[in-house]
Formats: structure tokens, sequence, C-alpha cells
């Protein structure tokens, strides 16, 4: 009953939050991931230009590395989207600057920042996975990728208690990840994820409903 009324909240929540409108340069669709009443929270930091029209986060050519990634770890990309809330830094595609995705501004940030904070409360994560160093750096201070990949960091975040483990955006525009140090770090980030309790649960879930 309490994880029925959970998901029929984090509903409600993904509802609001596609009637946003709040950023004059952002180009809606608001772009949202399943809602799903999960403990483990994935944060990238904002959709592409092709997200928009298939209507979920990591729909492209970044979310194929991404989804490798889980693969390596023993989940495909249904069980991810499936038991993995998906949130963003921010939630609308900002646009094309000097033929690159514009970076959002501090007040876009600001702005949807509101709805980040809800899904704290909401879902209340035991681990955040945040993806890239705009996501990163919404939580850690860091001056290096190599300062925080690879590594476990535990939060008091909006009233919660909560483990983050960082991984590098899977653009392929971004080296870091495909060499050293990054290839490494990486790999480690993707065993500590995969040990820790939350991510376990949704591995074994998985698995029991493959045994039936």
């Amino acid at each position: 009953m309490k994880e029925m009324k959970s998901s029929t909240a984090v509903t409600a929540h993904i509802r609001n939050l596609k009637k946003c409108r709040r950023c004059a340069k952002m180009i809606p669709p608001v772009v949202a991931g399943e809602p799903v009443a999960s403990k483990v929270l994935l944060i990238g930091q904002a959709p592409g230009s092709r997200e928009g029209s298939f209507g979920k986060p990591f729909a492209w050519s970044a979310g194929k590395t991404l989804f490798k990634w889980f693969k390596t770890i023993g989940l495909d990309e249904e069980e991810v989207r499936n038991r993995i809330y998906f949130a963003a830094v921010c939630r609308c595609f900002p646009g094309k600057e000097k033929g690159h995705d514009r970076v959002p501004d501090a007040q876009e940030i600001q702005n949807c920042s509101r709805w980040l904070r809800a899904e704290f409360s909401l879902l209340k994560p035991h681990l955040v996975i945040p993806v890239g160093k705009l996501a990163i750096g919404q939580l850690l201070e860091f001056d290096k990728l190599e300062d925080v990949i690879g590594k476990s960091f535990s939060i008091q975040f909006l009233k919660t208690r909560t483990d983050i483990i960082p991984l590098p955006h899977p653009s392929g525009a971004s080296t870091w990840h495909r060499r050293e140090p990054g290839r490494k770090l990486l790999a480690k980030a993707l065993q500590l994820m995969v040990k820790h309790p939350a991510l376990q649960a949704i591995i074994n879930k998985g698995s029991t409903k493959n045994r039936q």
C-alpha cells in the first residue's frame, strides 16, 4: 500500500513537471523518465535535441553508451528505465550555442531545482548517480573529474542522507571516459554501484522475476 501511494505521488509529480514552462530560452517539451518510486536516482544534465521527440531521457547516442555501462553490471536498458528514477539538472533542451548544446544558465538551473528538490522529498533515495560535471556539481564540490569518479560519498541533502556515486558524461564528444585514468575510474565507479545495497536490490528483483 505504501509503495502504491508513493508511485501515485511520483506520477502526479511528473504530470506537473511536464507542464513547466518557466524558462523562456529552454525548448520544450519537458523530458522525464518513468514514474518509478525507486530508491536509486540518476541525475543527468539536460536533454539533447533528440530526447524531446523520443519522450525519454538518454534516448540518443549518449544513452547508448550509458546503457552499455549498465549492461556491464547486469542491467539492460529496460530494467534501468523501469527501476531507476531518471531526473536531470534541467528538463528541457537548452538549444544550441556555437554549434554545441548550450549549457543552462544559473537562473535556469535554479528554476528547475525545485523539481529535483521535490523528487528527493518524494523518493528519499539511498543512492544517487549524478552523470556529468553539471549534475555532479549540484551535489559535490570538486575541481576535476578525477577527484570524484571512482569514489562514493555520503551526504545530507534536503534532510535525506544518501550515497553519491558519480559517473562521467557518456557523450561522444567527450574522450575522458575512453582514456586513462578515466577508463579505470569509470570501471571502479561501476563496481561501487553494483555493490551498493540499493542497486543490488534492483538486480536481485530482476533475477527473481526471470526465475518466475
